[in-house]
C-alpha cells in the first residue's frame, strides 16, 4: 500500500517523464501548507532559469500578514511573479509540472495567473 506521498510522487514522475521527452522548458510546483514555490527549469533539466515562492521576503511583504502563503491569493501572486521572470529570462513557452498535486485550488490559481501574466503552456 502506497503513502499518500507516495503516491503524489509516482504521478509526478510519470509527468515529468512525458515532459522531458518533449525537451521544453518546465514550471514546477510545489505546496507546503504554509508557503507555495515555482520554478521554470531548462529543457535538458539541469538549470533553474527562474523561480519565485512566498517565504521570499518581498513577496510576504506584499502578502500583508506573515505566514498567510497557503492560501489561493497568495499562489496568484506567485503565479504572476513567476511568469514576470520566466519572460524576462527568456523562456514564454513552458510544460506545466504540477509535481502529482490535483490542477485544483492553489496550483490552478498559480497556473491561470501564469498565463494571465504571458506564459504559454
Amino acid at each position: 500500500m502506497l503513502t499518500k506521498k507516495e503516491q503524489r510522487l509516482r504521478r509526478a514522475r510519470q509527468t515529468r517523464i512525458r515532459i522531458a521527452q518533449q525537451g521544453v522548458a518546465r514550471l514546477t510546483v510545489n505546496r507546503t501548507n504554509l508557503h507555495i514555490y515555482a520554478s521554470v527549469i531548462s529543457g535538458c533539466g539541469t538549470k533553474v532559469l527562474a523561480s519565485a515562492s512566498t517565504s521570499e521576503a518581498e513577496v510576504r511583504t506584499t502578502l500583508g500578514v506573515v505566514g498567510k502563503g497557503g492560501n489561493a491569493a497568495a499562489a496568484a501572486v506567485i503565479g504572476k511573479r513567476i511568469a514576470e521572470k520566466a519572460i524576462a529570462a527568456g523562456v514564454e513557452k513552458v510544460a506545466f509540472d504540477r509535481a502529482g498535486f490535483a490542477y485544483h485550488g492553489r496550483v490552478k490559481a498559480l497556473a491561470e495567473a501564469a498565463r494571465e501574466a504571458g506564459l504559454q503552456f
